[in-house]
């Protein structure tokens, strides 16, 4: 056994990427598929898991919030730690950490019945967007430009029930320049930024759009660095959008949400940044 692990229950090329760069950086590694992992809790206090220092890679949000807890119990440093997961998986958790810090994002609201949520969007005035506080790569995001839009989106969040439908987290929509930013944040320190660029108002690579290189100025890297502070994040991609309507000291940059478990198999080969071997070498670093 070693004193690294890398959590995961999907091996994407994402996860065979950082098995290579850990493989050249030479240092021992357990793959531990977290579906067929089993902890056991001793009553005595003595800890039955080898690892010192894990990476947590699960795309299942829920389960890899949930084994970053048990190992935490075992006294091992999960890179990112539960209550990052906790901040960074819950877009709602997500804005108000960089509103607390004093970071831009878009004029947010949050509402908690329909009826409350229509008076709201009507407050902050249209275009909007209506985001899921929980979910990734741009699913059940929608834009409601009119009081038609708002009302039929809210009433199919209704009637399909449950808690998550019950919370009506918008936000204004930006007129971006085609492209939003994402940066990549390890350690403290921005290694490297993506333009990910598309002709549909969401720009996400999941749903189609394209990466570049996207240089990274000193604003980008402040506001980064600063967003990861914001929700302690030691591995994470800022996502950032361009607003031409607003003056800040990020040179109107805005935060939209910060990825805890993030994907970089576009984003090696156009930022030139061997972004696995950085989280490998961080990783050593806790180690040490």
């Amino acid at each position: 056994m070693a004193d690294l692990a890398v959590l995961y229950d999907r091996i994407r090329p994402d996860e065979k990427m950082l098995f290579e760069a850990l493989d050249d950086l030479g240092v021992p590694y357990d793959k531990v598929y977290v579906p067929q992992l089993q902890l056991t809790f001793d009553a005595a206090g003595k800890a039955r898991v080898p690892w010192k220092v894990a990476i947590e890679r699960c795309v299942g949000q829920t389960r890899g919030h949930a084994v970053t807890r048990a190992l935490e119990g075992f006294g091992v440093k999960v890179i990112n730690p539960a209550h990052v997961i906790e901040l960074c998986g819950d877009k709602l958790a997500t804005n108000a950490a960089l509103y607390a810090a004093g970071l831009p994002t878009p004029r947010t609201g949050v509402a908690f019945d329909g009826e409350a949520a229509l008076t709201l969007i009507d407050d902050l005035g249209y275009p909007l967007v209506l985001k899921p506080t929980v979910g990734s790569w741009g699913r059940m995001v929608s834009r409601l430009n009119d009081r038609d839009a708002a009302e039929a989106v809210i009433e199919h969040k209704e009637v399909l029930g449950g808690p998550a439908h019950g919370i009506f987290y918008v936000q204004g929509l930006i007129c971006k320049p085609d492209r939003d930013i994402r940066v990549f944040v390890i350690g403290g320190e921005c290694i490297g930024a993506i333009y990910r660029t598309s002709g549909h108002w969401i720009t996400n690579t999941a749903r189609g759009a394209t990466a570049s290189n996207c240089p990274v100025t000193p604003e980008i890297a402040d506001l980064a660095q600063r967003s990861a502070a914001a929700v302690h994040g030691q591995i994470v991609a800022i996502d950032l959008v361009e607003d031409p309507d607003a003056s800040n000291d990020w040179g109107g940059l805005k935060v939209i949400e910060i990825n805890h478990t993030m994907e970089f198999k576009n984003s090696v080969s156009t930022t030139g940044v061997n972004i696995p071997r950085r989280m490998g070498e961080y990783a050593i670093s806790v180690l040490g």
